[in-house]
């Protein structure tokens, strides 16, 4: 873990620490490694590491991917990190993702509304807020050659054979908490798949210097 004084918002800081990255099956960790190799070498290269989680919707796992593998970069102080996300389509951040996020210990503010809202999401005291709304993985905002493209969901693992300009494809699929949306376990299973993803980017970034 960082050594160093962190500026990570103190709630933040205490939810990574209760992380426990032991949980991770080893099957799992084999997933993982395609990640963890493509940092690990952009890193021991000294070269910048661009990320991109795409999803179908760009709407649930791969903003929640974005902002942990850009807190966990951070947490360990692992330079030269740009994370991205996108989709197959654009829809919108589903609101819950926020809501899950802020009761973490973001800092989340709303700086364009409509169909589409923009959020800035801060996690520490001195550093850039993620900047989430929805867009399609080519979009101008996203890295367009350079880039590992992470695919955080099955249906657009299938149907993204081919990224255009991604260096590395990684599948990385997680289960959609949108199954759980308008029940009683709504809260619980936003907040379970967050924690999954959290403790999978904190385990990747803890071997990057390894």
């Amino acid at each position: 873990m960082s050594t160093t004084v962190s500026t990570l918002y103190p709630k933040i800081n205490d939810f990574i620490e209760g992380l426990d990255i032991h949980s991770i099956t080893k099957e799992r960790k084999e997933t993982l490694e395609p990640l963890v190799a493509f940092v690990k070498e952009k890193h021991t290269q000294q070269e910048i590491i661009r990320l991109n989680f795409i999803c179908t919707h760009n709407s649930r796992r791969s903003h929640l991917a974005q902002v942990w593998a850009q807190v966990m970069a951070y947490y360990f102080e692992i330079e030269k990190v740009y994370s991205y996300s996108g989709g197959t389509e654009r829809t919108a951040l589903f609101p819950v993702v926020a809501t899950t996020l802020e009761n973490t210990g973001f800092l989340i503010k709303t700086i364009s509304s409509g169909d589409n809202p923009v959020y800035t999401i801060k996690f520490a005291e001195n550093e850039h807020p993620v900047i989430g709304f929805s867009k399609k993985l080519d979009d101008t905002f996203n890295p367009s050659a350079g880039f590992a493209a992470i695919m955080t969901c099955s249906q657009a693992d299938g149907g993204c054979p081919f990224v255009a300009g991604a260096e590395k494809r990684v599948p990385l699929t997680f289960k959609d908490p949108k199954v759980y949306d308008g029940t009683p376990q709504q809260k619980e299973k936003y907040l379970e798949r967050s924690t999954q993803i959290a403790t999978e980017m904190l385990y990747v970034f803890s071997q990057v210097k390894g």
